[in-house]
């Protein structure tokens, strides 16, 4: 379908500009003020009073994510659904393998499991072992199945996460392969102690939940990982930054020309540990990990942004249903981890960011697109407006109002964390590979597919 995009304004991660957008054969075929209306064109779209931006990247969700309390409540449709009532366009999950399984078999069975996506997707492969095939596996995925991004669990150790000694070898073979490690950073051994230390003192309810992750097992496995990656040659990406503590470190790690990059999600930004407190019905739904912090962090992490040490915004969209999390009524160490917010990543970041002049439109679009697509091998075809890049847009209506909430979302969960709040802007199209998937705020009748993505 050929689409013609009349009198929007273009909003990129460096300019604005009002013009007109012709869509062909998917992509972005002419960017022009005036452009005249003529046979070619499908379909005639009025975005006069909008912006048009790139379509939402979201470097870190996990749909269908197998757990001791069941399967994460979103698989690839519903979560691929959400994110399209958001303004996502492109997600990027990942492969966790099972010990001993080689890694590209294990990439191949999440490639199955993904292709019920609305969007476009990718992954990130986490080693969860050190075998003598290790590093061959890695540049194989690297090089034969283009991807280029590797997670790596400082925690969890006993079922995903490394031991210092095997992280220094992961990191060695993917910095030699030519791709970036992601590391969730937490020192697994000491939070650990202090869970059963909980536990066996009966405090199992969920308010000892962020007792037993406090930040500077957070911040000191941040400067941990940095120190490796250094030592590694290896490019590293911290994953869900929370604590003021761990910005100081990437920052230092930046400013002495390090590749370091940070990532943080909205939750980060915008709750706090207050809401742990409460009947577990009320305080599970919040537990994740990282867990929330303190409001001295909320704004530690805007200045993140601000100041440009954070570069992208992921949301660790892992939602759980109210009744799985009742699993760890008795033990707050058996509550799934996660929650949902694929879905209001974009409006939550435009109405408490942009809207409150804590961060431009154009920074709004390089950390919610452009920055993703420039770190995980997507940019230009992904996160840009310009001639031949892919027609992923999204034509935002800077006036439309909504609250969120559990009742009237898209993701398949039965709780929101974020119930109650308000804002102000929303998609008004959404389009994937110059396909409408979102018109006048609803999801069209006959769902597109999404497709896998080479990140190198």
């Amino acid at each position: 379908m050929n689409i013609l995009i009349k009198n929007g304004t273009i909003v990129t991660s460096t300019k604005s500009i009002k013009a007109d957008i012709f869509v062909k054969n998917g992509k972005i075929d002419q960017i022009e003020k005036g452009l005249i209306t003529n046979k070619s064109a499908d379909k005639i779209i009025n975005a006069d009073g909008y912006y048009i931006f790139p379509g939402g990247i979201d470097p870190h969700v996990h749909m269908h994510l197998p757990t001791p309390a069941g399967y994460s409540s979103d698989d690839f449709f519903s979560g691929s659904r959400a994110a399209l009532y958001g303004g996502t366009t492109t997600l990027l999950d990942f492969v966790t393998p099972r010990k001993g399984q080689p890694l590209r078999e294990a990439l191949e069975q999440r490639k199955r499991e993904a292709l019920l996506s609305l969007v476009d997707y990718s992954f990130h492969v986490s080693p969860v072992e050190w075998r003598d095939t290790m590093a061959e596996e890695i540049k194989s995925c690297v090089v034969e199945e283009g991807i280029g991004s590797f997670k790596v669990y400082m925690a969890y150790k006993e079922t995903i996460g490394l031991n210092d000694e095997n992280l220094f070898k992961v990191m060695t073979a993917v910095g030699k392969a030519g791709g970036i490690v992601m590391a969730h950073c937490e020192l697994g051994d000491e939070i650990e102690k202090i869970r059963d230390s909980f536990a066996g003192e009966n405090k199992i309810e969920p308010k000892y939940h962020p007792l037993s992750r406090p930040p500077n097992l957070e911040s000191e496995a941040v400067k941990k990982a940095i120190k490796l990656a250094k030592a590694t040659n290896c490019p590293l990406y911290v994953v869900h930054v929370s604590t003021k503590e761990s910005l100081l470190h990437i920052s230092e790690a930046q400013k002495r020309g390090q590749k370091v990059y940070a990532e943080t999600c909205p939750q980060y930004l915008l709750l706090n540990d207050s809401m742990y407190e409460g009947s577990f019905r009320q305080a599970s739904p919040y537990v994740m990990s990282p867990p929330l912090r303190k409001s001295d962090d909320n704004e530690a992490l805007w200045d993140g942004i601000i100041d440009g040490t954070i570069q992208t915004i992921g949301t660790d969209h892992c939602p759980f249903m109210l009744e799985q999390k009742m699993a760890g009524t008795g033990d707050f160490r058996k509550i799934p981890n996660g929650a949902g917010g694929i879905e209001h990543r974009l409006a939550l970041l435009y109405s408490y960011g942009v809207l409150k002049n804590r961060i431009s439109i154009n920074r709004f679009v390089d950390i919610i697109s452009t920055k993703p697509a420039k770190i995980f091998g997507l940019y230009p075809s992904k996160g840009e407006i310009a001639i031949g890049s892919d027609a992923d847009l999204v034509i935002w209506n800077p006036e439309k109002e909504n609250t969120i909430s559990a009742k009237s979302h898209h993701q398949n969960c039965d709780t929101n964390i974020y119930e109650g709040f308000k804002t102000t802007g929303a998609p008004e199209y959404v389009m994937v590979n110059g396909m409408i998937a979102l018109e006048e705020g609803k999801l069209i009748t006959t769902p597109i597919t999404g497709k896998f993505l080479k990140t190198c």
